[in-house]
């Protein structure tokens, strides 16, 4: 840690001796703008233009509900729900339409920075002063972007220098003592650099058990990120990035009465994890006359962990190179790229006995066709050999119609192909008392998909904007991986699905901006996800059925104040229980998080915001009689057995359980304040 601070003070220093002389940009209207997007065809187009549909969060999104990382920034867009798996650690994934995090691809301009080990913990930590905006696919995009991304893609797209703010600043704290720091600096470096440091540093360290189980119901944290972005100015005016990220995180869960002199041991039950990662990304574009463009990427991950006596270490490094020609020819947009990625993963379980190294050599190519003014198609392949899994193809096909310039229809459909990871992407390996069993070697999923969408945009007199956006989608399954809780309560067996899983879903956004002072964002989701086994059809556990999402703002000018009223609810799902005597519900409760926030921007170039945070203060615990089985004997010492190795009820152990924390589907954090300044000099 002392290193990591070493590094913090260096290049904050740095960015505040370079030359800082940049001219003020002029503020635009950008409600009078289109947007562009660039995750749909790996190219910038209007969100009118392109044929995959793309959904934009733009900055100002994220500050309507401030927090302190992308995961639970996300909480408030439809179809996306970040998925804790841990009651103890708080550690979870992004779910994008149903499917879980391992099938959504986090990419950060492009680069395919956070993935495997670190889908885990890379949505943390991401200076938010870094942050442009988000662009999110729901539903095939591997033909561009690999087989990770089956379920969906979330870009992450930075701030250009030339945007951003000379210095800003966001700090803010919670009644639960959650301090949480971003800082962004901007400075010239001599002529033909720029340089954009951003800083988060984010600490928890206040214990709190409100469901009394002698548990934390929030993982401690203390975590600090530090991203710096440079943009070279060349004579031809061709585009040179270079950037990178260092991270380092420390948490913990567990006892009340835990601390680090017990890690490891079985005197008082916690769980610790040591985080450390670096990241480097660049794009160059090619000085000759065709656009050709090299980006590379570099990571590496190495976690330090324990799960009570359960001893977790990993190191992951990957490597990504990737070339792209863009070529237009007549009424064909077309698109060459290949790329070669390199993974490095090692760990200490029994089923990693060897280093694992993968090597995916990739070419691809799309063809966007304009068939007439109104309409578009877009065909795309991709061809992946993997040296463990041989020759993959994934092709991609996609129609656009524009009846009108405010009307949009779009149609895609394409294939996935996903090598699962299964330390890496499953926490519930790893923690509790549970067995794991692989009955097979696991072979890579396949997915089909298809998804509608048609969205309209309307422009009254009055200057107020409404917009609609409806989509629905059917994706289907075979050789999916699901853990099954069922067979046998005391153990997690992994397998390929015998048989298959889908899908079947519609959703509608509803966008609503008046000359009045009233922005409105809402949004639905219903959903039939299923497994279909031996004629048997089951509902995946933790996957909602139906949810709904809100951000809804009042401006008053006269005073100053703006207010941000943001929401979700979600439908019931069904959960992992331990045996037929386990008293916990089967399926959650309908939930809601909703949270209200205050701004006041009377003074320049400050802001003034707090507000509260789930002000229903719901939690999981309500209606349970617990969360985590056996709080009270984490290391199960007092748990008897018969000769089968099940588990048996006795007068101290009734519901025949064992330890487990895995029964989780929601944040356990109540009601809370919170406060805080923003400060931005251009």
């Amino acid at each position: 840690m002392k290193n990591i601070t070493l590094i913090t003070i260096i290049l904050i220093f740095n960015g505040l001796s370079a030359q800082v002389n940049d001219t003020i940009p002029i503020n635009s209207k950008s409600e009078a703008l289109e947007e562009i997007v660039i995750s749909g065809t790996l190219k910038p187009v209007s969100r009118l233009e392109t044929p995959v549909p793309v959904e934009v969060y733009t900055s100002a999104f994220l500050k309507k509900n401030p927090t302190s990382n992308i995961f639970e920034a996300l909480q408030n867009v439809n179809g996306v729900r970040p998925q804790l798996n841990c009651n103890i650690c708080n550690t979870g994934d992004i779910h994008i339409n149903g499917l879980e995090g391992p099938y959504t691809m986090v990419t950060i301009d492009g680069m395919p920075i956070v993935s495997a080990l670190s889908t885990v913990y890379g949505l943390s930590g991401i200076p938010n002063s870094m942050i442009d905006r988000i662009e999110i696919i729901k539903g095939p995009a591997s033909s561009l972007y690999g087989s990770e991304a089956v379920g969906g893609l979330i870009n992450i797209i930075t701030k250009k220098t030339k945007n951003a703010p000379l210095f800003s600043a966001d700090v803010f704290s919670t009644s639960w003592l959650e301090n949480n720091i971003d800082l962004g600096f901007k400075a010239n470096v001599g002529q033909n650099a720029k340089s954009l440091l951003g800083l988060n540093y984010y600490n928890y360290n206040n214990p709190i058990d409100n469901n009394n189980d002698n548990f934390t119901d929030v993982t401690l944290q203390e975590r600090i990120s530090i991203f710096n972005k440079w943009n070279f100015i060349r004579k031809s005016q061709k585009e040179f990035t270079l950037a990178g990220r260092i991270f380092y995180e420390d948490r913990w869960g567990g006892e009340m009465q835990w601390n680090k002199s017990y890690r490891g041991g079985n005197e008082v039950y916690g769980e610790s994890i040591y985080t450390t990662r670096f990241e480097l990304l660049s794009k160059y574009q090619l000085p000759v006359k065709e656009d050709m463009f090299i980006s590379i990427s570099a990571t590496s991950h190495d976690q330090n962990s324990v799960y009570g006596t359960t001893l977790y270490l990993a190191q992951q490094k990957i490597g990504f190179g990737q070339y792209l020609w863009d070529k237009k020819l007549e009424n064909h947009n077309l698109l060459f790229g290949a790329a070669i990625r390199h993974q490095y993963y090692n760990d200490n379980t029994a089923a990693t006995i060897t280093a694992e190294k993968t090597n995916i050599y990739s070419t691809f190519i799309q063809d966007e066709i304009k068939l007439a003014e109104k309409h578009h198609l877009l065909l795309g392949a991709r061809y992946d050999y993997n040296n463990n899994h041989g020759n993959i193809f994934t092709p991609r096909i996609a129609y656009k119609w524009n009846p009108t310039k405010n009307d949009v229809f779009r149609i895609n459909a394409g294939t996935g192909f996903r090598i699962v990871n299964l330390f890496t992407e499953e926490h519930a390996a790893l923690t509790g008392s549970r067995e794991v069993i692989i009955t097979e070697n696991l072979n890579p999923e396949k997915s089909y998909n298809i998804n509608f969408n048609y969205l309209k945009k309307i422009r009254f007199d009055d200057a107020t904007f409404l917009g609609f956006e409806f989509s629905t989608w059917y994706t289907y399954f075979t050789n999916q991986i699901i853990p099954d809780y069922d067979t046998n309560p005391n153990q997690i067996i992994y397998q390929n699905l015998d048989g298959y899983s889908e899908t079947l879903g519609v959703s509608g956004n509803v966008d609503l901006v008046t000359p009045y002072g009233i922005k409105a964002l809402i949004g639905f989701t219903f959903m039939d996800p299923k497994n279909m086994k031996d004629g048997i059809t089951t509902q995946p556990v933790l996957t909602e059925k139906f949810s709904m999402n809100w951000a809804i703002t009042y401006d008053i000018p006269d005073w100053f104040l703006s207010i941000d009223y943001t929401g979700n609810l979600y439908g019931p799902m069904r959960l992992p229980l331990l045996g037929p005597l386990d008293p916990r519900d089967e399926y959650s409760k309908p939930w809601s998080l909703q949270n209200i926030q205050f701004t006041y921007k009377k003074f320049r170039n400050f802001e003034l915001y707090g507000g509260i945070k789930n002000i229903l203060n719901w939690t999981p615990n309500k209606g349970n009689p617990f969360l985590i089985a056996r709080a009270e004997d984490p290391f199960d010492e007092n748990v008897d057995y018969d000769a089968n190795g099940n588990v048996m009820a006795t007068p101290s152990n009734p519901y025949a359980l064992t330890f487990d924390p895995s029964y989780v589907y929601a944040p356990n954090q109540g009601i809370r304040g919170f406060l805080g300044l923003r400060y931005t000099l251009y």
